[in-house]
């Protein structure tokens, strides 16, 4: 039998045990276990590009995780995804165009803008260098290809008309996105719908020398060709987590703007086989980029009421939007 001692002891061991389990359980209870991440959808207007180079510069130090959001980006099957999902909240945010937000709003769409993101026209008419085409009037009698999108049509007639030209002497014809090799073959005389950043710089590589007619140049307004967006109930419910995405996107910004070669390389590990991304072409385009996604005095993202009012002017002049909406119902403003 154990003795009455022995059992005491047994007893005391076995208290101890348990207290020093129970501690090691309790180890440094004012740290907190860490909070689960608040997940976001965020969708590109196209393939990861050097435009996008903040966000994934932002995801790869912990910008996002930082501000507790687990971001996932995905890319468009169709052009009119990214403001068709985001306004079903398929997805939280989205990258699109202004003209196109205003013409969403005309139709009833509800999203709303939340930054803008490159301040400036991309879309660029292009010629080659050796044309004899010296302005948008000398276009007059000539072939421009362009990808059937109605707002296109709109910039050329609005760049010949102000360069004195007659926008009814120019035949426009579909090239769909062939728009490279409709040039380079001598299909068109020019074509709009190439960007400044992408288009020209590969026509250029390829040994296919260009110049451009920049829009504003030429009457039209300086609209800001990538904006994000989200819904309006989105807006509403997620708000703090909307401004904690874009506090952390600031400093990929940043980042990029400090160290645009090595953002250039996170960049460069989104390439697949279906898009491959070539090192040359994302430096000059980044290069161009990088100014016109600042504003003097402004943070990274900020709208101007005067931009929105006469973009939709310009759109409702060309027949683009049925009517005219209250500008502070298309964008918010997430910056000073």
């Amino acid at each position: 039998m154990i003795s009455r001692f022995r059992f005491k002891r047994l007893v005391l061991l076995i208290l101890i045990i348990i207290f020093v389990a129970g501690c090691s359980t309790n180890v440094n209870p004012s740290k907190e276990s860490p909070k689960e991440l608040q997940k976001l959808k965020v969708m590109l207007d196209w393939y990861p590009n050097a435009v996008h180079s903040f966000l994934y510069v932002a995801k790869e130090k912990g910008y996002f995780k930082e501000q507790g959001i687990d971001v996932e980006f995905v890319m468009p099957a169709e052009t009119n995804d990214p403001l068709r999902l985001v306004a079903a909240r398929k997805i939280d945010l989205a990258l699109t165009y202004q003209p196109e937000i205003i013409s969403a709003i005309d139709k009833d769409i509800p999203v709303i803008s939340i930054a803008s993101i490159v301040n400036h026209p991309l879309n660029v008419l292009l010629v080659p260098q050796n044309s004899l085409i010296t302005s948008p009037k000398d276009l007059e009698g000539k072939t421009i290809g362009y990808p059937s999108i109605p707002m296109n049509e709109a910039l050329v007639h609005t760049m010949i008309k102000h360069d004195g030209g007659d926008p009814q002497k120019i035949k426009m014809v579909d090239v769909g996105w062939d728009l490279m090799p409709a040039l380079s073959t001598k299909k068109v005389d020019a074509i709009s719908g190439g960007f400044l950043n992408h288009e020209e710089i590969l026509l250029n590589k390829e040994g296919f020398q260009v110049k451009e007619f920049y829009p504003t140049n030429f009457g039209v307004p300086d609209y800001s060709e990538l904006m994000l967006v989200t819904s309006q109930d989105e807006w509403k419910e997620k708000l703090d987590l909307i401004q904690k995405f874009w506090k952390a996107a600031q400093r990929g910004q940043q980042e990029v703007r400090k160290n645009p070669k090595a953002s250039l390389e996170i960049l460069m590990k989104q390439q697949r086989k279906e898009f491959p991304l070539d090192p040359e072409v994302e430096t000059q385009s980044l290069q161009k980029l990088l100014p016109l996604m600042e504003v003097q005095g402004h943070e990274f993202g900020w709208q101007s009421k005067e931009q929105w009012e006469k973009v939709q002017q310009w759109l409702y002049d060309y027949h683009l939007i049925n009517s005219k909406h209250p500008v502070e119902s298309m964008f918010v403003s997430i910056v000073k």
